[in-house]
């Protein structure tokens, strides 16, 4: 059986990488109004929010010059915490009903960390492509949350696609992302 933690490091590492290629933090990312650091701050202070709610996560990385190092120290952590059973394990009361830790973690975090991921590499002027799993991860994130995916903050409403576009581009239109060729 899979653990959270396994699952976890499947989207970070991922992420991880392109956060390493960062060369500009203040580049502008896809989401409207946010650097490529807010980017990476809005991830880290998610899930830093979520996890403190139920376990001690410790004193906040520092995203300043060196952007990545307080990536790698995050998510250090929050591996440390996945790779305790009983922190994956720990039960609340979640938006969509009862939910673990480390579910919540892996399903609506992990959601977060694919996405962001692209907004990261487009940032910086480079394409990101998903696998077919992740694309699975995404759509079916998307069919989960229903129109509160389009609420305040989160994701704008859907674009067109042009015809014959790939299952990527479709996919990242229903988030209110284009997926033009990256010049």
């Amino acid at each position: 059986m899979t653990t959270h933690l396994q699952q976890y490091e499947r989207l970070a590492e991922p992420f991880g990488a392109v956060v390493e290629t960062i060369d500009d933090w203040e580049a502008a990312s896809p989401c409207e109004g946010w650097s490529a650091r807010d980017v990476l701050a809005h991830v880290v202070d998610t899930q830093r929010d979520f996890l403190g709610a139920h376990v001690d996560v410790g004193a906040a990385p520092e995203l300043g010059d060196d952007s990545g190092a307080g990536w790698r120290s995050h998510d250090a952590r929050v591996r440390e915490l996945l790779g305790d059973p009983a922190v994956a394990a720990t039960e609340f009361e979640g938006h969509f009903g009862p939910a673990t830790v480390g579910d919540t973690l892996v399903r609506f975090y992990g959601f977060d960390l694919l996405v962001h991921r692209w907004d990261l590499a487009r940032s910086a002027g480079r394409d990101e492509r998903f696998n077919g799993n992740e694309l699975g991860i995404i759509e079916a994130a998307v069919e989960g949350f229903g129109d509160a995916l389009y609420g305040d903050g989160i994701c704008k409403r859907p674009v067109p696609v042009p015809e014959g576009a790939d299952r990527q581009a479709r996919t990242l239109a229903l988030l209110g992302r284009a997926a033009s060729p990256v010049a």
